[in-house]
């Protein structure tokens, strides 16, 4: 049954959207959650992108007030392992013919990866339908419908489109795709609409294109590149979103986001140096614990093959990919919300005024597929 909402008064002009959130705070939520991860082999990260998104929602303000996500890491974990219950007898499967012979394996390659391909198209689409379900604001709930499968098989088609245009057709089809999923989109009875076109994309950032490749050769020219894709494709996406009368603008800038690809790989290196001299000190352990000396554990590295450097080895790795999963959520989760939420600004908020509530709850499968496919966004 719909349910009115009480008038808010709203500004006449555009209100620009902020990010009120500290930085310290979320470095800590996230360095604990690396903690958690270590201890529990994975498994809190249901939790921890709870807790992100919480984060990111909840300090993020338009005309004040903040939206609210009301996701739980509980349903994540149901989803993720409902949708390894699904995907597994098809790895399984691969596994098997790959077992019988080569030659099956490598004939069924390509149904595997167009079967995942589409699968994950499927994943994506709901778990978009997910988090916008769990996204209230100002009491109403944004949600979704569309069906996951007819979403999979238009981005199957224009898969192949890009194939062979060798990428140019990319604007039409974020153009179509993004079309699809905003018609789809709601909050509370306000449709949502994609305006944007894949002409207008393609005019902004024709002449990335050759540059892409330049950049594959010229490999420090690639971070000002894609930066450059991803600032126009933000810009271009953003301007495009409708809900009802509710439009859209956006100056995200290039050169902050840039910036930032350049310290995640920054501290990416400096994460691999790390790496290989815990390594080294750790061979040197080890070979002085077996009472060989410096000299003598490089002229016979058998010993490296042993337990206790192997165990060492799988903790330094470990503690090596949860060090860049903190470098990559405060820069490339938490600083690059910041900068395109503080882009953002939002006109016509007066049709959200007499929106009335609308909307049921999505499942947390498509997340769990999208988690188990590796296909996420956020």
């Amino acid at each position: 049954m719909n349910q009115s909402v009480p008038p808010i008064p709203v500004p006449d002009g555009p209100v620009s959207m902020m990010f009120a959130g500290a930085r310290g705070d979320f470095f800590r939520l996230v360095a604990r959650g690396a903690l958690l991860e270590f201890v529990t082999v994975g498994f809190y990260r249901f939790w921890l992108v709870t807790d992100v998104r919480r984060h990111l929602w909840s300090h993020t303000l338009v005309d004040g007030d903040a939206p609210e996500y009301t996701g739980r890491g509980r349903e994540l974990l149901i989803g993720f392992l409902v949708a390894m219950a699904i995907l597994a007898p098809v790895y399984l499967a691969y596994f098997l013919a790959g077992l019988e012979a080569e030659r099956i394996q490598a004939f069924a390659s390509f149904p595997l990866f167009a079967f995942l391909y589409v699968f994950g198209q499927f994943a994506i689409y709901r778990a978009r339908r997910y988090r916008l379900s769990r996204t209230v604001w100002r009491g109403v709930r944004f949600w979704m419908s569309g069906s996951g499968w007819a979403y999979a098989f238009r981005a199957a088609l224009w898969a192949l489109l890009m194939v062979f245009t060798l990428g140019l057709i990319l604007p039409w089809r974020d153009a179509a795709l993004e079309r699809y999923k905003m018609y789809h989109s709601f909050y509370g009875d306000l449709q949502g609409s994609f305006e944007g076109t894949g002409w207008e994309f393609f005019k902004r950032g024709w002449w990335l294109w050759p540059l892409a490749f330049v950049s594959v050769i010229l490999l420090p020219l690639a971070p000002f590149v894609y930066a450059a894709f991803k600032a126009l494709q933000w810009r271009w996406w953003l301007s495009g979103i409708r809900f009802g009368g509710v439009q859209f603008e956006s100056d995200l800038r290039s050169g902050m986001l840039a910036k930032l690809y350049w310290k995640v790989f920054g501290w990416a290196l400096l994460l691999v140096v790390a790496l290989i001299v815990y390594l080294v000190l750790a061979a040197v352990l080890v070979g002085t614990m077996n009472g060989l000396t410096v000299a003598e554990a490089y002229k016979s590295p058998t010993f490296l093959q042993s337990i206790p450097f192997g165990i060492a080895t799988v903790l330094g790795y470990l503690a090596a990919m949860l060090g860049f999963n903190v470098v990559f959520r405060l820069y490339l989760t938490r600083d690059l919300w910041t900068h395109i939420a503080s882009s953002i600004r939002i006109g016509g908020l007066a049709a959200t005024n007499n929106v009335a509530a609308k909307g049921d709850l999505a499942g947390a499968l498509g997340e769990g597929f999208a988690d188990g496919l590796d296909v996420g966004g956020f």
